[in-house]
């Protein structure tokens, strides 16, 4: 049972939890920084006073009404599909890799892998907008060839982890791994 502090790729402080709950069953959870308020009320304050500055040239309410609406849409959106509070790994030996998201409205979504499916967990390097950055995935055996790869899931998608955190988790998991096969 340890927590620890990282960073993700864009320097934001994340959390590391590592529940070890038998020798073949371990928990991982990185969890990402609150919603900020004060970003939710720049951007806000932003977007209608924008529109108070255009109604005050057309003198249209309904650009007043429309900016309020689509900034409260938005926010909810965002708070419902996009702003994940923590996602968790689950690896059980002898049954399979449990992957789920919590976002910040409450919603979760779980996938389980079974451990018959699961090639290997590895990191892999990807080009992320102008530099390479590093992420755990999961490889899915090919139902055909079980010696070629059919699928990869990455781990952690929102949270976005740097090598060190991944690292970690990792060598977890390859205990695991190692233990089962």
């Amino acid at each position: 049972m340890a927590e620890e502090e990282f960073t993700d790729i864009n320097g934001n402080l994340i959390s590391l939890d590592c529940q070890t709950h038998s020798a073949f069953c371990r928990e991982f959870t990185v969890t990402s920084p609150k919603l900020s308020l004060r970003k939710v009320m720049v951007y806000t304050c932003f977007i209608w006073l924008f529109a108070y500055a255009v109604f005050f040239f057309t003198e249209n309410t309904a650009v007043l009404s429309s900016a309020i609406i689509l900034t409260l849409v938005g926010m909810m959106i965002h708070i419902h599909f996009v702003k994940v509070d923590h996602e968790t790994l689950l690896i059980i030996g002898s049954l399979g890799v449990q992957l789920s998201s919590s976002y910040a409205s409450g919603r979760e979504s779980t996938i389980f892998i079974e451990m018959s499916k699961l090639k290997d967990i590895v990191i892999n390097e990807a080009v992320y907008m102008h530099s390479i950055i590093y992420y755990l995935c999961i490889l899915i055996k090919d139902p055909a060839d079980p010696e070629t790869v059919a699928s990869v899931v990455p781990l952690f998608q929102s949270s976005k982890p740097r090598l060190n955190c991944l690292v970690q988790v990792y060598r977890s998991c390859q205990e695991i791994l190692a233990q089962t096969s």
